[in-house]
């Protein structure tokens, strides 16, 4: 089966903040299209685009070194580092702009986050492939709070064991996106590339790293 949901999704009212449930089975997946308004969201972009720290990281493909297909950043309590596809991160300190945004996620979260990824899309070539946020360091069941600044991209979420089954999500400017319970054990998830013209977006997933 192949679902595609765009903005006009059923919503639910929780917290003054429109909602969409879009996964309720092995998993929980919330979308909320409006966690930031338009102004705060460019004013968000502008601030994040100029004084993060990117960085161009590499990847083994089919045994050559290649350029990783989008610039990443690692912010964090200190100690808090994180890998993933034999990258390793360790955390810059967190800024002013980062902490507001960290507070609104937890608040809706309910959850303290001691990190998180920064993706920066540049444009419709930049990308991320199938995988699920299951690292040990994220420990079982991690809630993973994605919010997306910047231009629109298609987010998909396939089922493990089922993957005739597609879901395609828009993610604005603005939008949450809250990914809790067994998602990451049943789930995996992509930012494919689109020959479309889209804007560049930045892209900050707060984690929760633990000892293992």
């Amino acid at each position: 089966m192949y679902y595609q949901m765009g903005l006009s999704g059923d919503r639910l009212n929780s917290s003054d903040q429109p909602k969409t449930v879009v996964i309720d089975t092995d998993g929980e997946v919330i979308f909320y299209p409006n966690f930031f308004n338009i102004q705060e969201s460019d004013r968000l972009f502008s601030a994040l685009h100029s004084s993060v720290k990117w960085r161009q990281d590499t990847i083994y493909f089919y045994g050559k070194t290649i350029p990783l297909p989008r610039l990443t950043s690692w912010y964090g309590d200190e100690g808090k580092s994180y890998t993933y596809s034999h990258i390793q991160q360790h955390p810059e300190p967190w800024t002013p702009t980062l902490t507001s945004i960290k507070l609104k996620a937890e608040k809706i979260s309910e959850i303290t986050f001691n990190s998180v990824l920064l993706n920066l899309y540049r444009d419709g070539k930049d990308s991320v492939s199938w995988h699920s946020d299951d690292e040990p360091e994220l420990g079982k069941n991690p809630i993973i709070a994605s919010i997306s600044l910047g231009g629109t991209r298609r987010f998909s979420l396939r089922h493990k064991t089922s993957k005739d089954s597609q879901i395609d999500i828009d993610l604005p400017k603005g939008s949450l996106l809250l990914m809790k319970g067994e998602t990451q054990h049943f789930w995996k998830h992509q930012i494919a590339k689109t020959a479309k013209s889209v804007e560049p977006r930045i892209n900050l997933t707060f984690r929760v790293i633990k000892p293992f």
